[in-house]
């Protein structure tokens, strides 16, 4: 081992394995490439490959002191790369799940929830389905391809052990976790607003005639006139996600600049 390093080159072995350290940190976090679906085993042939693929994209320097504590905190710097940059992604994905969680508060479909494989948690239906709708969003845009193209460009952008968060980093991600909530509402607000004047209607018609029972009527026509607001609403909402999660992909390229 140690003659084939030797003929190799030592720096080329950092450098390889620094690149799929940082692939796999990418990976590992962000949307889609970091579903739980996904067997484990794929996940790393596809590190490996990438690896292959974009090392000769790389400078023959290595920046990085050759010595433990260096390349410790080397390893740690690409692993914080694709936890911050899928960070910003999964945001995005959040503020649909936000949504979710309000229009089935406002449904009743709060005690309706499903596991999510992503983070093993429960999570409302309709915040699952809106999930799995945003996802499909991001592949028909080729939002996956650019990710990718995002990985091949933080080569340039940031060299190879050398990334520390800036102030920049950490200003964008409170106002992204800001705007989840914001865009969050601003998303179910239809709902929220459809919701608002049913029980307005509702509570007219029960001081007028007592005999109107709430539970076995108000609550279906609830539920259906939610549904068909949301099945309305859908597409208006997924341009919206789909604007800002191409906004979160272009604030990447200019946050990791230095």
């Amino acid at each position: 081992m140690e003659s084939l390093i030797a003929m190799i080159g030592e720096n080329q072995v950092i450098l390889f394995f620094l690149l799929f350290t940082r692939l796999s940190g990418l990976f590992a976090f962000f949307p889609f490439f970091s579903h739980m679906t996904i067997p484990i085993s794929l996940k790393t042939a596809l590190v490996l490959f990438m690896t292959i693929f974009l090392f000769p994209l790389l400078s023959p320097t290595l920046h990085v002191a050759l010595s433990v504590t260096s390349l410790a905190l080397a390893l740690v710097s690409e692993l914080m790369i694709g936890f911050i940059a899928g960070l910003f992604l999964s945001i995005i994905l959040a503020m649909l799940q936000m949504a979710g969680m309000q229009i089935s508060f406002v449904m009743g479909f709060t005690m309706a929830s499903v596991i999510d494989p992503q983070t093993s948690t429960s999570i409302p239906l309709i915040s699952q389905f809106l999930s799995l709708i945003g996802l499909m969003v991001v592949l028909a845009f080729n939002g996956h391809h650019q990710m990718i193209l995002f990985i091949a460009d933080s080569l340039n952008l940031i060299p190879l052990g050398g990334f520390y968060p800036g102030q920049n980093i950490v200003s964008y991600l409170a106002r992204a976790v800001t705007g989840m909530f914001v865009y969050g509402f601003v998303l179910s607000f239809p709902i929220l607003a459809i919701s608002l004047l049913l029980d307005l209607v509702f509570g007219m018609l029960m001081k007028t005639m007592p005999q109107f029972n709430l539970l076995v009527v108000g609550f279906p026509i609830k539920i259906i006139v939610s549904f068909v607001v949301l099945v309305a609403v859908l597409t208006s909402m997924m341009f919206v996600f789909k604007k800002e999660f191409q906004e979160a992909l272009a604030h990447m390229t200019i946050l990791f600049a230095h």
